[in-house]
């Protein structure tokens, strides 16, 4: 990786239609640049976690993430969900 080259992957989850959480969005540059900030914009909460990105950047968009990564996603929405209970207050 190019050093200062973002990666960036959004996730999205829908238990009643998914089994896992999917890759909705995917990239690097400015594509990254792009995919975050569209989460500032809509209040979505980022979390950077360069070692989960390595991975994630990997997946095609749409692909179901890999069960060996269920825990780290797990931790992604745990975050996530903290963060919305923050704003929230």
């Amino acid at each position: 990786m190019t050093k200062g080259r973002k990666k960036a992957a959004a996730l999205r989850y829908d238990q009643k239609h998914q089994s896992a959480p999917i890759i909705a969005a995917s990239g690097k540059g400015l594509t990254a640049d792009a995919i975050i900030h569209k989460a500032e914009e809509n209040d979505i909460p980022i979390l950077e976690d360069s070692s989960l990105i390595e991975i994630l950047a990997e997946l095609n968009i749409n692909e179901t993430i890999p069960e060996e990564l269920y825990q780290a996603v797990a931790e992604v929405f745990a975050f996530i969900y903290r963060a919305d209970q923050s704003m929230e207050r």
